[in-house]
């Protein structure tokens, strides 16, 4: 029989373990406890001049009849906008630090795993040594009973060991995914800072802008302001009255667009911004990928109003059809002449009007959207209600916290039903759309919200 030599290497093993946990966990504490204290004396610095130019905001925003008024607001405006930028940096720093640390832990923590990995084979070799040998050969090979009963102990002792190291190994890998899943959280939280600033400086630049057209007007030149009044207003009269395109529905001014908006904002909480761009995404999407009509109302077939390419499989035939047949029935729309979504490559079509939801889904959300807008019964290719679909389905999705992560994460979802990332951190299939439509709020707020607001 081999000789056992476990209780040297299990107590090494053990010591030196213990020995690298401790010192692992000490490992630069001052100097991060002492960064974070500075960057928190920073963010406060930074949010009493925020309050302060809020005050000073607040007090100007009454005087902007005149040049040397508006200018004066631009300038507060200005300096707020430099003032929350500045706060976001200091966050992002401590944030950094914050990822930087979390890192390094998780990465001690894969080392922790596969060290004990390592002594767990070894444990299960030794294990498989005594397993081997029978109980005449383990008494053959003794020259007295003395040795049989260590080896049993050594034996037994190395069990024990085997189920501590399981413990450890699980242990090890239950700490490692809480990590993971903080650290996924750190770095969403530095990436909606990031797009925060990135938007306060839109505004700032864009203000600056407009800043540099006042300085060039002199104060006597009153006629002049009053001339940038009047443009002003008949931007703001053409934003209203551009065309806002929606899916498989007639198009609508986007100043009536951007009411229903509101009234779903107020509703549910998502920005007014983010469900318009999930509109003209999903308007985009219908150029692209086109409309169908039913052709057969038990299979689900479909035909292409643009190119009368046949859709064997253009609706669910058992999920979708039965319902899409009774809401079509109910809103007394012929089946035959309304647009339905074409199938892709993969799946099934029938999604309807300008939300793009598909009859099921409708089915789901039909009684909030219904009450949401005030009606019986909801209609898919209503405006009025497509928007406040959206909405609803939006906010169920997270949207309503308004960050940068939650909004893109509600897009994601809202094309595909899955976030916008797998478990493993590989781009999942509705990244892309969500970028998109993030980009989309980020150019309507700012070009075609705004410039409303103001006047």
């Amino acid at each position: 029989m081999k000789r056992l030599k476990f209780s040297s290497l299990f107590l090494a093993f053990f010591i030196f373990f213990n020995f690298w946990v401790f010192n692992t966990q000490a490992q630069s504490v001052a100097d991060v406890e002492a960064r974070r204290a500075q960057l928190q004396v920073e963010l406060e610095q930074q949010e009493r001049e925020i309050a302060e130019q809020t005050k000073l905001l607040q007090a100007k925003q009454r005087d902007t009849a005149t040049v040397a008024g508006e200018l004066n607001l631009l300038k507060s405006q200005i300096a707020q906008a430099q003032a929350g930028i500045k706060a976001k940096k200091v966050a992002i720093t401590g944030l950094e630090n914050d990822i930087r640390a979390r890192t390094k832990k998780i990465e001690t923590l894969a080392a922790r795993i596969k060290r004990e990995q390592l002594s767990l084979g070894e444990l299960f070799r030794q294990v498989r040594d005594i397993d081997e040998l029978s109980l005449v050969e383990v008494f053959l090979d003794k020259q007295n009973l003395t040795g049989v009963f260590r080896d049993v102990d050594d034996a037994s002792s190395i069990q024990e060991a085997l189920a501590q190291s399981f413990v450890a190994i699980r242990s090890a890998q239950d700490q490692a995914k809480v990590e993971q899943a903080q650290l996924e959280k750190k770095k969403d939280a530095e990436l909606d800072a990031q797009k925060v600033i990135e938007e306060q400086k839109k505004i700032v630049e864009k203000k600056e802008a407009d800043k540099t057209v006042l300085l060039n007007i002199s104060k006597n030149q009153e006629k002049a302001y009053q001339t940038i009044l009047a443009e002003r207003q008949k931007k703001a009269a053409q934003i209203r009255a551009a065309l806002f395109g929606l899916r498989d529905s007639a198009a609508i001014p986007f100043g009536q667009a951007l009411d229903f908006a509101v009234a779903a904002s107020k509703k549910t909480g998502v920005r007014a911004a983010l469900i318009l761009a999930i509109l003209q995404q999903e308007s985009n999407l219908g150029e692209n990928v086109g409309s169908c009509v039913i052709t057969n109302l038990e299979t689900g077939e479909t035909r292409s109003v643009k190119t009368g390419t046949l859709f064997p499989r253009g609706i669910h035939p058992t999920r979708d059809l039965p319902i899409l047949q009774s809401l079509l029935s109910g809103l007394g729309r012929n089946p035959f002449l309304t647009n339905v979504s074409c199938p892709q490559a993969i799946g099934y079509g029938g999604a309807m009007g300008p939300a793009q939801f598909i009859p099921s889904t409708w089915n789901y959300l039909k009684v909030s959207i219904a009450a949401a807008v005030g009606r019986a019964v909801a209609d898919p290719w209503n405006p009025e209600d497509a928007f406040m679909a959206a909405a609803i389905l939006l906010r169920d999705n997270g949207a309503g916290s308004k960050t940068y992560t939650t909004e893109r994460t509600s897009a994601c979802k809202y094309y595909s039903g899955q976030n916008c990332y797998k478990k493993n951190g590989a781009p999942n299939v509705g990244l892309s759309y969500g970028n998109q439509v993030m980009a989309k709020a980020s150019d309507i707020q700012l070009n075609m919200i705004n410039p409303l607001q103001s006047n």
